[in-house]
C-alpha cells in the first residue's frame, strides 16, 4: 500500500496540473459515474493530502475522496488522451484538451473513491493521528496516545489513527535507525524517544515527496548488499530478514505483527 509521501506527491501533481480551472470529470467504468457527474466542468480548487487520503476539493463545496489502498493507482497521460483502457474509476481531463498542452489522468482500482460533503470530510480528518507532511501536524497528539498504551511501538506507528502516512517501509526503518525495538510498548518510549521519531520522520518523508522513493539510509552505511529490489533505494531492515545487519553485522529477523510483516535487527534494536 502506498505510504504517505506518495499521496503528498499525488496531491502536489494535481495542484500543479489541475487546480484553478474548470476539469472534465467521467468514470469510464460507471462505479463513479453519479460522483462524477457531480462535479464535471466544475473548478478544482484545492488538492491536499492526509496521510493515506486524497482529497480534491471543488467550487461546489463537495470534494472528492481517495484512498489508493493496496491495488489503485494514477496513470497519466498529456492530451488528447487515448481510450481508457481497463477499469478506469475516474477520468480527469485538465485545460487544454483540445490543443497540444493539459493532462489528463486515469484512476485505477482504488479502495475509495468517493464524493464527500464538508461534515464529512472534517469527520474522515478527525479520525486520522498527526501526519509529518503537513504544517499543521502536532507530534503532541500521538505522543499522548502512545504513551497511554501497552501496544507495540511498532503496530502503533501503523495505526492511522495515531499517526497518518507511515506505512511498513517508514515504520521499519525509522525504529532501527532510533534503535528501538518494534516490540517495545509505547508507554515505554520516552518523550524524547518519541520526539526523535518524529523529527526523522519530518526529515525523511519529504525526501519521499521529492523523489518519488524512500531514502531511509544514512550515506555511511548506504554500500554493500543491493537493495531488495533494483528500483529503490537501500534499506537498513525492510524485506532483508536473514541478511546482515548493515551496521553491526548481526542477522536481521522478520515476523508478523497485527496482519503486517516486520523487519528489525535484534542487536540494533534490542528488547
Amino acid at each position: 500500500m502506498p505510504e504517505g509521501h506518495t499521496l503528498h506527491r499525488l496531491a502536489l501533481l494535481h495542484r500543479e496540473r489541475f487546480v484553478g480551472a474548470a476539469v472534465r470529470v467521467s468514470s469510464p467504468q460507471g462505479r463513479f459515474a453519479e460522483g462524477a457527474a457531480l462535479i464535471d466542468g466544475r473548478v478544482l480548487t484545492g488538492s491536499e493530502a492526509h496521510g493515506k487520503h486524497l482529497l480534491h476539493h471543488y467550487e461546489s463545496g463537495v470534494t472528492v475522496h481517495i484512498h489508493l489502498g493496496l491495488y489503485g493507482k494514477f496513470y497519466d497521460s498529456a492530451l488528447p488522451m487515448a481510450a481508457p483502457v481497463g477499469q478506469v474509476r475516474m477520468r480527469m481531463i485538465g485545460a487544454g484538451e483540445r490543443g497540444e498542452s493539459g493532462f489528463g489522468t486515469d484512476l485505477r482500482g482504488p479502495n475509495a473513491c468517493e464524493i464527500l460533503t464538508p461534515p464529512e470530510v472534517e469527520a474522515l480528518t478527525d479520525r486520522l493521528g498527526a501526519d509529518p507532511l503537513r504544517a499543521d501536524a502536532d507530534p503532541e497528539q500521538p505522543l499522548r496516545r502512545i504513551r497511554r498504551s501497552r501496544r507495540p511501538i511498532g503496530a502503533l506507528l501503523m495505526d492511522q489513527a495515531v499517526i497518518a502516512g507511515v506505512g511498513n517501509v517508514y515504520r521499519a526503518e525509522v525504529l532501527f535507525r532510533h534503535g528501538i525495538s518494534p516490540y517495545r510498548p509505547g508507554s515505554g518510549v520516552s518523550a524524547e524517544e518519541w520526539g526523535a521519531i518524529w523529527a526523522d520522520l519530518v526529515e525523511l518523508m519529504p525526501v519521499g515527496v521529492a523523489t518519488g522513493l524512500m531514502h531511509v539510509v544514512r550515506p555511511e552505511h548506504d554500500h554493500g548488499e543491493p537493495s531488495y529490489a533494483p528500483d529503490r533505494p537501500r534499506t537498513y531492515v525492510y524485506r532483508r530478514a536473514g541478511a546482515a545487519c548493515r551496521v553491526c553485522g548481526a542477522t536481521v529477523v522478520h515476523a508478523v505483527l497485527e496482519g503486517r510483516n516486520l523487519f528489525w535487527c535484534p542487536n540494533c534494536q534490542p528488547g
